[in-house]
This record gives structure tokens, sequence and C-alpha cells, in this order.
């Protein structure tokens, strides 16, 4: 039996089936991928030597202890049904939004398989992702220490109660959308002042880089290091003042209450 089962090998799906394999975490070999269509069945088995693909999702499920669910939420229902009569003691891991918990044992009534929620975000496909991992499961102890050690090879975990899961989606999940929006409103801006625009991309992306690596790495909390920047009668010392007067914070915060809301409803 193979160690994991891949169902959805999108930009999601593909990005954990890559990660995982890339940073040695699990051997190709003991990794089966479900994909939809013959012709991305052969083009990933001819990239990943030694990966077992096929297009029979009921193949999969009866040839894989833990099965990462990664196809998108509207189609997860019919899936689960496709395969209900393979996933006895088996381990289930759904990455859908919308689907909590309660949704899933509902959809696997009647069988002994084991389930675990998790959200990972789109900056897993560069290695980089944040995962929120969800602490009410059914898996074993064992199971779930190597499901966390899937999305510990795409990026970084928490484990957290599923009633966080709207806020993590909002802060985390949905949020890649809201800094490619800054980053390019910055590109923008720095066109405007001459500089070519693929400069200006790099400069703007360097610069989001390099400051989320300093909150991570410092330990200092955000405001302390915006006044460290904030030299006295300085140019950016100008520049947060407009921003203030243009309520970025209160739009930011705006977004995000809006992102968990629709989450909640999602969820119904």
């Amino acid at each position: 039996m193979k160690k994991i089962g891949m169902i959805g090998v999108g930009n999601m799906g593909g990005a954990i089936l890559r990660g995982m394999i890339a940073s040695g975490y699990v051997a190709a070999e003991d990794v089966m991928a479900c994909l939809h269509s013959e012709e991305k069945r052969q083009a990933l088995a001819a990239e990943i030597p030694g990966l077992t693909c096929t297009t029979d999702a009921k193949e999969l499920a009866h040839g894989c202890h833990m099965i990462v669910l990664a196809v998108k939420p509207q189609v997860l229902g019919a899936m689960l049904d496709e395969i209900k009569g393979e996933i006895n003691d088996r381990a289930l891991v759904s990455i859908a939004a919308g689907w909590t918990m309660n949704m899933l044992t509902s959809k696997v009534a009647g069988t002994t398989a084991t389930l675990l929620r998790v959200m990972p975000n789109t900056p897993a496909l560069v290695g980089a992702g944040m995962t929120a991992i969800c602490r009410q499961t059914t898996l074993s102890a064992a199971d779930l220490a190597y499901a966390q050690g899937i999305f510990d090879a795409i990026g970084e975990t928490a484990v957290i109660d599923e009633k966080l899961f709207d806020g993590f989606i909002a802060v985390s999940g949905s949020s890649p959308a809201y800094i490619f929006m800054l980053i390019e409103a910055m590109a923008d801006a720095a066109v405007r002042e001459g500089i070519r625009r693929p400069d200006a991309i790099k400069m703007a992306a360097q610069a989001v880089l390099g400051s989320a690596k300093m909150v991570l790495e410092t330990g200092k909390h955000p405001g302390q290091l915006k006044d460290e920047v904030c030299s006295p009668a300085g140019t950016t010392i100008e520049a947060v003042e407009m921003l203030e007067k243009r309520g970025f914070r209160a739009a930011v915060q705006d977004a995000m209450a809006v992102c968990a809301e629709k989450s909640r409803q999602m969820s119904k």
C-alpha cells in the first residue's frame, strides 16, 4: 500500500505533491496521484519518475493509506461518494475551503475513515506556505504527525481550533491576493517615477519579502519596525501619514472581516 495518495493535482495539490517529494519527506515511489485526464496523467508521470499516476479515484483510495483530498470544494462531495466504498481504515486529509469537520464526518458516515481538515495557502507553490491544521481531528497521533510533516515540507504550519479557521483564511489563506495588490500598486507608483516596470516589480516584491523576514526573524512588533524606518521629518513618515489619512489600516481590516464572513457563509 502507498503511504500517500493525492486526489487532485491542480495548483495547490501540485504544490503539496511536488513539495513533499522534493523535500525528501516521502519518496515518489510511495505516492500515488489521481488526475482527471489521461493526458495530464502521462505528463505528471513523466515529470516525476517513480510516481504512480491514475485517473481512477477508487483505485487510489484502495491502494493508499493517507489520502489528501485536493479537489475543488464544489466537487468534494461527489468525490467522497465515489470513493466511499474504499475508505475504511484510511486517513483522509481535506484542504477544501468551507468543508467543516462536521460536514466531512457526515459525508463519510458508515465508514472507519479518519479525518483531518487543513488549510494551506498559495505560497506553498514556492515552499513558503502557511498551513492551518485543525486541532479537532479523528486521525491517530501517528497519522496526525505524519500529515503535519507533509505541510511542514511546503512551509510553516500552525495547529488551531476549527472555530479559528475563518480568521486564518482572512489573515493567511486569502491574504496573498492583498499582498499582490500592494506589490502591483507600489510598482505602478515606481513606474510613474520613471523606473522600468520589471525593475519596479522586483524592487517592490523584494521590499515585501525583506520586511516579512524582519518580522519573523527579529521577533520585533511590526509597529516597532515601522517606527525604526520613520526618521524624524523624513520621507517615510510622510508616506505613513498619507496611508493613515487614506484609511490604509481600516481598509485592510475591513477586507479581512468580509473575507472571514464569506468563509463562515461557505460552511453553512
